[in-house]
């Protein structure tokens, strides 16, 4: 991370080795991932308006390249666009439970506060602000419209500025080229890895945060891949949305005024900082996993370790994707995928061979694997029934242990009870004997013998003489449970099942074969798009729920073949299909009102309200949304009438695009690009590899593109024009194949296998000797981290305050008295300045460009020079790299003159650690 000494920011030179002493070719980055994190941040406010939310997206994408790479050749951005059929029902689901949700929240938001008030309880005044609909985050939409905007603005900056981006190959595919942003990262690998002169030992890493990362990345045999993600930290507090208070949550607010922070109040309204992780997936190693587990003697076939993993990525799509419903008796929380691992193994054998092959699926060895599902269903159903029963009751019984110990009388006020390492330090007592006596009546009032729970009382308070009251059902120790009509652990399970669920009789044996023909067609697309790309756009589950294994029986002979020549949704006809009527004010009005119109022949499709089928689960969020399917050609008949209505600006939106590759003017591909705009050439032309790393495609002239010595503009108000731009953009379209072309699912000759991570202790399960798991800091394991000595921690202890007001949940804080942390305390008087380190700056590299203008600050000057990029690139006391100085310790910290002479004895000849951090207990 960037520091900050002095109030001077303080820039990573990205052109040096990556700390994590490895080295990756291309980086891809899934903007799922990183948008919705900006959208609302979880240890800072939310971004006030859609320019903070653009510079948040700029600091985030730095953030993933400072960790990732010294000179990446390639990187490739993924917004989601337009997507097939199968997703939009689920984008549709989530869409309509978010605006609901949204809704539902903020009445019983407002009935709460006015409850509180009512009862004389204090809040701070309510904040008139719009509520941000997140279903913006959706092809065709003004604002993804913009983020492309914005996008090749910072793709453009930062190849004129970062000299980590000097040979940098940028290609950007946003939200109006079709497909989802990991699948388009995908087909650009598969066809990549077709082209002769593909290296099969690039290193690629994916950034993203959906599971299925994983599946992909296992279904591209690429031997060196690695995904990178923020690290998940549950239970992070949160203020309540109410009173702006730790501690509770808005139901449980009970409108108290705020206590005071500290001595002076200090703390007011700071929440605990803790820098924000990431972690690498590294699939080599999981592959090690599957290879010890997946591994079979004695098979009458050939054991290939790569069909086997296709096996059991295929094998996963039963307990759950983004396409298909997971089968009733397939749970991944209760081991599911082992128990499918187990079965495969027992069955292999007699199948005769694998279940797939570059991702198509051999039906008939598929059937004996699920109808050996289907015969131990059964017993699953009933074994999950007894485990829920059991954890009810140990449930019960720590609610009844935590009420028996629970103490009778807890002082309140002044003389209640802290926790433990409070920042707030304890208050003088006021009036004691005043409380005393408060806590004397309060006590006696409390110690009266109550009457029997089941005793009823009269007006007055005394014991009724008839017989006891019933007792109420919130006194209960027991949580009420949604009624479950299907009964799976009982017998005639499968009857019920499909008579709530599909409103037909079990014995409708046609029926129940289209569910399974229905469901059979999901896996084979779902392969098929994992491994060679979208088969049919217009194909879906035309079901809220999945069949049971034991009905796959006769499917061996069901047909697997989808049509071609399908076409995507255009963005405005997608919002139409997943947006519920409260998104409407993103849509065209004509094309909103028939969301609303009681007239309109589509408004069947827009639900005000709708069912929510908890499914046997116990929460809403879990549940299954019985929201009608969108009719495709109801819906295109309805568009056409609306069509003539956009303007030039919607019908621009309204278009599929395509990829832009971007270089800076140090990349050797850029005076070939800039020959193509001279030459006004209106045929796509093909990439010379040896100018781009290898890549291979079709390079067209881009109507909107981004020229050398021609001004880019800047989206954001905030943010300054490039002026003196040197970056080129071209279309890009990746290579193109046959419509039967078949991409194999295979390691590419010539690929080296990764040298083993895992050793012979890593097999166990308890290998840690009891002790808590720590993740390895970079990908060395070897590497020993820099060790500070007992003199270290003497001058820590004292130049760190002892009490250093961080919860101790919180250990990757930033702690007291660091550059830029809110807890940053001043100096004492009998302290040491930290040395201006501004004369220690080395001359610059001619090459090196200025800081990027979104780290910048706004400079609004009248009569002055502007601010050009050739007097940009004087040295500045503003702007200097951490290479420039020489008074950084290891962990990019101040040194004084005396340690820099002790560090060779502290940490010998060891390098800094791989994270470049060092956590302090």
């Amino acid at each position: 991370q960037a520091k900050e000494c002095n109030g001077v920011r303080v820039p990573i030179d990205t052109s040096k080795p990556n700390p994590n002493e490895v080295e990756f070719d291309n980086l891809y980055l899934d903007m799922n991932g990183i948008i919705h994190p900006c959208t609302h941040p979880e240890d800072k406010p939310a971004p006030k308006n859609e320019d903070e939310m653009m510079v948040a997206i700029f600091e985030y994408i730095d953030r993933i390249f400072n960790i990732d790479r010294r000179d990446c050749p390639d990187a490739k951005t993924d917004p989601s666009s337009p997507a097939p059929r199968a997703k939009m029902n689920q984008q549709r689901s989530r869409r309509f439970r978010a605006s609901k949700e949204g809704m539902e929240a903020a009445e019983e938001k407002q009935k709460i506060r006015q409850e509180i008030l009512a009862k004389g309880g204090f809040l701070p005044p309510e904040e008139v602000k719009e509520r941000f609909d997140s279903n913006c985050i959706t092809p065709g939409t003004e604002f993804m419209d913009n983020l492309a905007k914005c996008l090749r603005y910072y793709i453009a900056d930062r190849l004129n500025s970062d000299p980590g981006w000097k040979n940098l190959t940028v290609i950007l595919s946003d939200a109006s080229a079709p497909g989802e942003g990991e699948h388009k990262i995908m087909d650009y690998i598969r066809r990549q890895r077709a082209q002769p002169n593909h290296d099969p030992n690039t290193h690629h890493c994916l950034c993203g945060a959906d599971a299925d990362l994983i599946m992909l990345g296992l279904a591209t045999h690429e031997p060196n891949f690695t995904i990178i993600r923020e690290e998940f930290k549950p239970n992070k507090p949160k203020p309540c949305a109410l009173c702006n208070q730790m501690g509770h949550e808005v139901k449980d607010c009970q409108g108290l005024p705020r206590e005071k922070q500290g001595k002076h109040d200090q703390f007011a309204d700071t929440l605990p900082i803790s820098e924000q992780e990431f972690i690498f997936i590294r699939l080599c190693v999981l592959r090690e996993y599957l290879e010890r587990e997946l591994t079979m003697a004695s098979l009458p076939f050939t054991f290939d370790f790569e069909r086997s993993v296709d096996d059991w990525v295929f094998m996963c799509f039963f307990v759950g994707n983004d396409f298909l419903p997971h089968l009733p008796s397939l749970e991944i929380r209760e081991g599911a995928i082992d128990r499918l691992v187990n079965i495969y193994k027992n069955v292999v054998h007699k199948t005769g061979g694998y279940l797939t092959e570059s991702g198509f699926v051999n039906l008939q060895r598929v059937q004996m694997i699920m109808l050996a599902v289907g015969e131990v269903e059964d017993s699953i159903f009933k074994k999950r029934k007894d485990d829920d029963d059991n954890f009810k009751r140990r449930q019960k019984e720590k609610r009844k242990r935590l009420k028996r110990d629970q103490p009778s009388f807890i002082p309140g006020g002044q003389f209640s009870p802290q926790a433990l390492g409070n920042r707030s330090s304890p208050q003088a007592i006021c009036n004691p004997r005043q409380a005393a006596f408060e806590m004397r009546m309060h006590d006696r009032q409390n110690s009266t013998t109550p009457a029997s729970p089941n005793t009823s009382l009269t007006p007055d308070g005394s014991p009724a003489l008839g017989g006891g009251t019933k007792r109420k059902l919130e006194d209960s120790d027991s949580e009420p449970e949604p009624e479950d009509n299907i009964r799976l652990w009982e017998t005639g399970w499968k009857q019920r099942y499909y008579k709530n669920k599909f409103d037909v009789d079990a014995s409708d044996e046609k029926f129940r074969r289209k569910v399974v023909q229905s469901y059979v067609e999901g896996l084979c697309w779902v392969l098929r798009y994992y491994y060679q790309g979208c088969a049919s756009w217009n194909w879906y589950y035309p079901f809220h729920y999945a069949p049971f294994a034991s009905d796959f029986e006769g499917i061996a002979d069901m047909p697997s073949d989808f049509e071609k020549g399908s076409k995507p949704f255009k963005p405005l006809e997608q919002l139409m299909g997943v947006f519920p009527a409260a998104s409407g004010n993103f849509l065209p009005p004509t094309w909103r009102k028939l969301m609303t119109d009681p007239e309109s022949s589509i408004i069947d499709f827009y639900p005000e309200d709708f069912a929510i089928d908890l499914n046997g689960k116990k929460y809403a969020w879990q549940g299954v949304a019985l929201l009608p399917f969108v009719d495709e050609r109801r819906l295109r008949a309805a568009l056409e009438e609306v069509y003539p209505d956009l303007t030039p600006e919607e019908s621009r939106r309204n278009s599929l695009g395509g990829d832009v590759l971007f270089v800076g003017k140090h990349h050797p591909l850029c005076d070939f690009i800039v020959e193509q705009y001279k030459a006004k050439s209106t045929e796509a032309v093909d990439i010379p590899p040896e100018l781009c790393h290898g890549i291979q495609g079709k390079l067209s002239l881009n109507d909107n593109a981004v020229l050398p010595e021609q001004v880019v503009e800047s989206p954001v108000p905030m943010l300054r024009d490039l002026t003196q731009n040197s970056a080129v953009s071209i279309s890009f379209k990746d290579p193109q194949f046959a419509e039967d072309f078949v991409f194999k699912a295979t390691v590419l000759p010539g690929a080296k296998k990764p040298a083993p991570v895992l050793k012979p202790g890593d097999w166990e399960k308890t290998n840690n000797d009891g002790r808590p798991w720590r993740p390895q800091l970079g990908f060395n394991r070897d590497r020993k981290p820099v060790h500070l000595d007992q003199s270290a921690f003497r001058t820590l202890g004292h130049t760190m305050p002892r009490d250093r007001g961080m919860p101790g949940m919180y250990p990757n804080a930033v702690p007291l008295g660091a550059y830029g942390s809110p807890y940053a305390r001043p100096l004492m008087g009998g302290q040491q300045q930290i040395p201006k380190l501004l004369s220690n700056l080395r001359p610059q590299e001619s090459w090196r460009g200025p800081t990027p203008l979104f780290q910048q600050t706004p400079q609004r000057t009248t009569g002055a020079a502007p601010l050009l990029a050739w007097n940009r690139m004087l040295p500045s006391p503003n702007q200097f790299q951490p290479a420039q100085y020489q008074g950084l310790g290891p962990m990019g910290y101040p040194q004084r003159p005396e340690d820099r002479m002790d560090r060779g004895r502290q940490v010998g000849k060891q390098g800094p650690p791989a994270l470049g951090r060092c956590v302090l207990p």
